[in-house]
């Protein structure tokens, strides 16, 4: 059963052909003239899309959406992420959506006290201790805040006083005029009252239905049998990761591991969104395990990109037939974490692209990977690929660790000219993730250890790295000096 979808959002913004309805109850809470009026609109616009909204929830509610004071600090107990099975009485938990309004003047004073705060050189930590927070919190807001702007750090703000990650920030004086939508990543899309009443409203319903009719991939399998210890001490892959992640370090491309227990102190608060966490990775095709060398994921245990040892990587060699994860392969007498969230992006791209010749030996056209929370403000034409996703992507975005996500860069990649045509004189291809970062891709090269390629684009400007990431349709343009460069880059 697919949504019905009224001319007034898809005449101005392509929707994904793959969303679904659900079933989403309203939890009242705190409530106010301009609250009230955005959850009629809201709650209608998901009947209109074919959603049912219940008056009770059953086996079958996907999402929960409640409220919340902007300047209350939520106990833990009564927040619906982690206490929503209880409270609903339910055998599992739906994702929490909280919708939290703050009057536009006093919007515009936190986003400026942020901006004084993060204008300082250095920041004052002071400046970031609020009530019920973590000792830690300020170097988390301050971090965020230089990354994405005053809004990153009144996100997290605003996450950690609701107890909640998916907010819907509602901004208005007498009524509804933006709704912000905010979530673990960073991304903060939002949906204007601009588009007209009713496009408003189906567009944050659709944002909703969008994450909702994804699902997470990260239900890797062990194939057997295990890699012998002698194998993978005869490889220099690994060695070359750990040297690739020091050098990507080097050039701060990784940003900080954002730990929740360092915002506010609540028991088990990582192990409850650890499934939703992604700090990025970087993969290697290995032609001796016809595998992928792939940095592990963050859930497992704190991991630092830059500084990897041996025992951070992971070994990736198909995609599960059901596609809900990837195929892993162990390793005899190492510690074996799972592969990264994206483990699954990283194979299908090269189960979609073709092969080449390396020595004799048949290889992925890719070598490396590398996906990161960071965005890209310049590239080189001659010398690197832009690849964009298909158009729906840059309206409606989607999570990491997700099929869509995986689907998305898969159909992006298999389509690009630069990589289905090994002769193409290009060795490096990119694409952007809207509201999440960048995933890019080396070719093989001679005399080039892997990631080398990109890492040497860094340093000599074939590709630019910047904090920003696009949260919406962006363009590219031929600047003076030959390279290309973002000049449009708007909100989704």
């Amino acid at each position: 059963m697919k949504l019905n979808l009224p001319d007034p959002i898809t005449s101005q913004r392509p929707v994904h052909n793959w969303l679904r309805p659900l079933a989403l109850h309203y939890r009242p809470g705190p409530t106010n003239p301009v609250v009230e009026e955005a959850l009629a609109g809201l709650l209608r616009a998901f009947e209109t899309l074919g959603h049912r909204v219940q008056p009770q929830p059953d086996a079958e509610t996907k999402a929960v959406l409640t409220t919340a004071n902007y300047d209350e600090m939520l106990n833990w107990r009564r927040a619906l992420m982690f206490t929503g099975r209880i409270q609903l009485k339910l055998e599992h938990t739906p994702t929490a959506y909280t919708l939290i309004h703050i009057p536009r003047r006093e919007f515009d004073r936190l986003i400026a006290y942020f901006s004084a705060a993060l204008a300082k050189t250095p920041p004052d930590p002071a400046d970031f201790v609020f009530e019920g927070m973590s000792p830690e919190a300020p170097g988390v807001l301050i971090e965020q805040g230089l990354r994405g702007g005053p809004l990153l750090a009144l996100m997290r703000l605003l996450q950690s006083r609701s107890k909640c990650i998916h907010i819907l920030l509602l901004l208005g004086d007498d009524h509804p005029e933006r709704i912000y939508h905010f979530d673990l990543v960073g991304a903060f899309p939002y949906s204007d009252i601009t588009l007209g009443a009713e496009a408003f409203y189906l567009d944050a319903a659709l944002r909703i239905a969008t994450y909702e009719s994804t699902r997470e991939i990260t239900r890797h399998e062990v194939l057997p049998p295990p890699i012998p210890r002698a194998v993978w001490d005869g490889l220099t892959t690994p060695a070359a990761m750990t040297r690739a992640g020091r050098a990507l370090g080097e050039r701060t491309f990784f940003t900080d591991m954002i730990r929740i227990a360092d915002l506010v102190p609540v028991p088990a608060i990582t192990e409850s969104i650890a499934s939703q966490y992604s700090e990025g990775c970087f993969v290697t095709y290995e032609p001796a395990v016809e595998g992928l060398i792939a940095t592990i994921t963050g859930s497992a245990r704190p991991v630092d990109k830059g500084n990897i040892t041996e025992r951070d990587l992971a070994v990736i060699v198909g995609v599960r037939p059901d596609g809900e994860g990837a195929q892993v392969r162990h390793v005899t007498d190492k510690q074996n974490d799972p592969p990264s969230s994206e483990a699954v992006e990283m194979m299908a791209i090269d189960l979609a692209l073709p092969q080449v010749d390396w020595h004799g030996q048949p290889v992925p056209v890719l070598r490396s990977k590398l996906h990161g929370h960071r965005g890209v403000k310049a590239y080189n034409p001659a010398r690197v690929a832009y690849i964009p996703l298909d158009t729906p992507y840059f309206h409606y975005l989607v999570s990491c660790a997700t099929e869509a996500q995986a689907r998305g860069i898969k159909e992006a990649f298999a389509r690009a000219e630069a990589l289905r045509d090994p002769a193409d004189p290009r060795p490096l291809a990119f694409t952007i993730l809207p509201g999440h970062g960048v995933v890019i891709a080396e070719k093989w090269a001679e005399g080039k250890a892997p990631l080398q390629l990109i890492w040497e684009a860094m340093d000599n400007g074939d590709l630019v790295i910047d904090n920003f990431v696009p949260q919406g349709p962006l363009a590219y343009a031929p600047g003076p000096d030959g390279r290309h460069w973002l000049v449009e880059s708007g909100h989704a």
